[in-house]
Parts: structure tokens; C-alpha cells; sequence
């Protein structure tokens, strides 16, 4: 066993048991919740590991791999815009769409003008924080939409009395969402190297890069999810107006 293991491992359970600690000092009741998220984060994190370390080797295994995230990926956002009241049909597609067309044209541009090389040590994981990126993005502007659509639905409704259909009645609660859901990639562009060190740039730094190369990754990471994030909202939102169910008893 490698001598690190040791020390990360008693990091881990140590930053948990603070977690849980002043968690059930202060009453909040998530001790459980905790625990659960730490355990199901190392089964996880060592899977993943194991995973890309066999991509890593087999590089015809890469489409595979980034199929997968991506699946996953858009059905975790398709089970969030499910809802009792509104609700869209065909969930899946959208999402799928959503986070493919978000990832798929950001990584497009960044490998198709020579920023990163096309080697699968570089693809697989940027792809994947584009992947991983536009779900989140996809999830909120999605949700958001529908929450709005929910509780403005007499907006809604009114333009529909005077015949709109359902995606131009809609298309500004879309808007607003996508809006607001850009807001942390924002702010976290915005904000990089004054209030926080980004994963990518620590990560390259504890590899052994230089400050100057690790600037260069995380630049291209920081503003390739902002594109990824800004094409999958506009995408989630367009196409969650054009599949809302509306209510029972309401033309759509």
C-alpha cells in the first residue's frame, strides 16, 4: 500500500467527523447525510480512478468513457426537471442534447485550434469538466424555468387566451433562467486567482507544472465552461419551452 493512502485516508475521516460534529452542535441533522455522501465520494473517486487509469492505457476506450459520462450526466439533469405540476415530454433528450451540444462545442474549438494537443491524456478529463459543467448548468436553468413557468402559469395563460403558443408564452421565463444559472460560472470567472485557486490550476501545481502552464490549462477550462454552460442552457431552456405539457385541460 502506498504510504500516502494513510495519512489521506485519516484527512478524510477527520474533515467528516468535523462536518458531522458541528453539524449536530449547531442542529442541523445531516450527520447521516454526511456520512453517506463521504462513503458513496470514496467508493466513487477510487472507481473513477481505476476507470481512467485503464483509458488512460487504452486510448480506444475514450469514446466509451466520455458516452458514458455524458449519459450520466443528462439523466441526473432529466430526473431534476421531472416534476407532479409541470413537467416536460421526452426529459432525456433534451438533457442529452443540452450537455452534449454544451461540452461537444467548447472541447470542439479548444482541439480544433491546437490549445490542448488531441491525445486521450488531455481529452478525456477537460471534456469531462465540460461534461460535468453543463449538467450543472443544464439542471438549474432547466429547474429554474420550470419553477418560474409554475408560478407565473397566469402569465403564461394569458398568453395563451390570446392564441401564443406554449414556447413563445414561455420564451421569457426561459430567458431569466438561463440567465441566472450562467450566474456561477460568472462569478467564478470573474473572481479566479483573487478569491480562489481553481481545481485544475492546484492540481497542475501539485503535478509539478509550472505556475505559467497551469494558467494556461485552467484558462482554457474556466473559459471553455463558461461556452459550454452559456450553448446548454439556451438549448435546455429553448427545448424545455417546446416540450412543456403545460396543465391538465390546457392546449399546449
Amino acid at each position: 500500500m502506498d504510504a500516502s493512502v494513510v495519512p489521506v485516508a485519516l484527512a478524510v475521516v477527520l474533515l467528516a467527523g468535523v462536518a458531522v460534529g458541528v453539524g449536530a452542535l449547531a442542529g442541523i441533522r445531516h450527520g447521516r447525510a454526511v456520512v453517506v455522501a463521504v462513503a458513496r465520494a470514496v467508493v466513487q473517486v477510487v472507481a473513477v480512478g481505476l476507470v481512467l487509469g485503464l483509458v488512460l492505457r487504452t486510448p480506444a476506450l475514450a469514446p466509451a468513457y466520455l458516452a458514458l459520462a455524458l449519459g450520466v450526466a443528462s439523466w441526473t439533469s432529466a430526473r431534476r426537471l421531472r416534476t407532479d405540476g409541470l413537467g416536460v415530454r421526452r426529459v432525456w433528450p433534451v438533457t442529452v442534447l443540452a450537455v452534449g451540444a454544451g461540452a461537444g462545442t467548447a472541447a470542439g474549438i479548444v482541439l480544433g485550434v491546437g490549445a490542448l494537443p488531441a491525445h486521450v491524456l488531455q481529452v478525456v478529463p477537460f471534456t469531462a469538466q465540460l461534461i460535468g459543467g453543463s449538467m450543472t448548468a443544464t439542471t438549474l436553468a432547466g429547474r429554474r424555468m420550470l419553477d418560474d413557468v409554475e408560478a407565473g402559469w397566469h402569465e403564461v395563460e394569458g398568453w395563451l387566451a390570446i392564441g401564443a403558443r406554449t414556447v413563445r408564452a414561455v420564451a421569457p421565463m426561459g430567458r431569466t433562467a438561463a440567465a441566472r444559472a450562467l450566474a456561477p460560472a460568472l462569478d467564478q470567472t470573474r473572481t479566479v486567482g483573487l478569491v480562489t485557486l481553481p481545481g485544475a490550476f492546484v492540481g497542475l501545481l501539485l503535478g509539478g507544472a509550472s505556475p505559467l502552464e497551469a494558467a494556461r490549462v485552467q484558462l482554457l477550462v474556466l473559459v471553455g465552461l463558461l461556452a459550454a454552460e452559456t450553448v446548454a442552457v439556451v438549448v435546455v431552456t429553448r427545448g424545455v419551452g417546446r416540450s412543456l405539457r403545460g396543465r391538465p385541460g390546457v392546449r399546449a
